[in-house]
């Protein structure tokens, strides 16, 4: 009887734990660092209350909790999600809005779509070289390398060829023409 009731007790303690959030450490590809939850699907981790909220325009998160939640979906590949996350963003013109959207429809198969985020994303800050290495890659998806190459130089002018961007999209170019 005792050994029935550790069982069940270990079986209940197990099944909590594979249930409940799991934290993810790890480096944004943007220069910051993400120490988001991963949250159940239809959910995203709200810095404020602490916990997984589900995804609505009525959980009062605000643009920049719901950036970190899509950019954290997204780099899960989860991207359906990151998109429904990112359409309820108050400023939907914020380029790091508009990158993810990029970024996670380009990710999908629709580059073309991607694009068009992207440009407005540069449009809105023509400076920011994160849209640039992504643009850069979603060309060379399309097999437009000579524009891949127009983006590497638009960032080496704003970072040099030290900078992570730089770093990125050179090698993706590299890796694009050795194939």
């Amino acid at each position: 009887m005792t050994s029935k009731i550790i069982r069940t007790g270990l079986a209940a303690i197990l099944t909590s734990a594979l249930l409940a959030p799991i934290p993810v450490v790890y480096a944004a590809s943007d220069g910051g660092s993400s120490n988001q939850v991963t949250c159940k699907r239809k959910m995203v981790w709200d810095k404020k209350k602490k916990k997984c909220v589900k995804v609505k325009k009525s959980s009062g998160l605000d643009d920049d909790n719901l950036y970190e939640a899509a950019r954290d979906l997204a780099y899960h590949q989860r991207y359906e999600e990151a998109i429904d996350v990112l359409k309820l963003a108050a400023n939907p013109n914020d380029p790091r809005i508009l990158n993810y959207m990029g970024y996670s429809t380009r990710k999908l198969g629709r580059v073309e779509e991607g694009l068009t985020y992207y440009q407005a994303a540069l449009k809105a800050d023509p400076d920011y070289t994160l849209v640039m290495e992504y643009m850069g890659e979603a060309f060379l998806q399309l097999g437009k390398v000579d524009k891949a190459r127009e983006q590497l130089a638009e960032i080496e002018k704003r970072c040099g060829v030290g900078c992570r961007e730089y770093t990125m999209l050179d090698k993706a170019i590299t890796a694009h023409q050795s194939n």
